[in-house]
């Protein structure tokens, strides 16, 4: 962020990483639920079920929690869960996009613009932000857990598009294809997983000026406190 010291950076990149963690749990349950109702309760029969019971698992999602939404899903009252994106511009051109999974479109727009009227921004059409993202896996791996040749050579031979030295991790980008693959490889090979996803990529980062980059992080903030957005990208470079 133009003008701010390493540590806000650092703090910034943290809180929002605890942001994250937070809405983990909100979106498994919910992943959960709408596997449910797509497919039913059996994980035998409903693939989709069964990889979402895993992620929530390595989220440490208890065993109680899964199996109580996976039974409260399987009552016609209760609502499915839809896929939303929405895109925005953010202050000197940075690109934004908000996703999660709702029950109600309607509340989630609402808040959507409750936020824009708010902090500023404004919604773009669907496309015109998206197309500057890719998406791919991410995977950030503690350093002291394994050496960098030996990662490096190891997500190489893997396919792996991209592998960057940070101050506290390793951080590998992957195609969407190979991720699975790659981040099994580092956890057999001993490495520690921080984070990994598949996630939004930004393909260029957008310089902004220390107001801009000030108003861009609270209408970020505020649409990342929104119980439905499970998941938000930019490309504002910090």
């Amino acid at each position: 962020m133009a003008g701010h010291s390493k540590w806000a950076n650092i703090k910034y990149r943290k809180d929002r990483a605890d942001r994250k963690k937070g809405k983990f749990f909100s979106r498994a349950i919910k992943e959960i639920i709408s596997a449910v109702k797509q497919g039913g309760p059996d994980t035998k029969a409903n693939s989709k079920l069964r990889i979402a019971i895993e992620k929530a698992k390595e989220g440490n999602v208890p065993h109680d929690t899964i199996e109580r939404n996976i039974k409260k899903a399987s009552d016609p009252g209760t609502e499915d869960f839809l896929p939303f994106q929405y895109e925005l511009y953010g202050f000197g051109g940075v690109g934004i996009l908000a996703s999660g999974l709702t029950d109600n479109r309607n509340r989630t727009a609402s808040e959507i613009q409750i936020v824009i009227n708010k902090c500023g921004g404004v919604l773009a059409k669907p496309g015109s932000v998206a197309f500057n993202f890719n998406r791919q896996g991410v995977i950030d791996v503690e350093k002291e857990s394994i050496a960098e040749d030996v990662l490096f050579l190891l997500v190489s031979s893997l396919g792996a598009e991209e592998m960057e030295i940070k101050e506290d991790c390793y951080h590998i980008l992957t195609s969407v294809e190979t991720f699975a693959a790659v981040k099994e490889a580092i956890e057999k090979e001993g490495g520690k997983i921080v984070e990994a996803e598949l996630a939004m990529v930004p393909k260029v980062w957008v310089e902004s000026t220390e107001e801009e980059a000030a108003a861009n992080v609270l209408l970020i903030e505020r649409l990342e406190g929104l119980d439905d957005v499970d998941a938000l990208y930019h490309n504002m470079a910090l």
